[in-house]
């Protein structure tokens, strides 16, 4: 009986740590920065919001949010 793909693939990785893209020491510095543009497309949003200004100013502000809250969670030490 031979193992399966999966567990061949399994212990084929084990020898290959995960690397994160965003080194640990510099998580706090990106976080803050997005968090930042963030609160300035909101500003830029809450001031002038039309359905044009959604995609302009809207989804990049809450895309900025959701990554800067997690890298900043992550960056203080408490794990998601």
């Amino acid at each position: 009986m031979s193992a399966s793909p999966l567990h061949d693939i399994w212990e084929a990785s084990a020898s290959q740590p995960l690397e994160a893209s965003i080194g640990k020491a510099s998580q706090f510095y990106v976080g803050f920065a997005l968090l930042l543009i963030g609160f300035f497309l909101t500003s830029l949003f809450g001031l002038n919001n039309t359905f044009k200004n959604v995609s302009l100013y809207g989804i990049p502000a809450s895309l900025a949010f959701g990554f800067g809250a997690v890298y900043m969670i992550c960056a203080v030490g408490v794990y998601v």
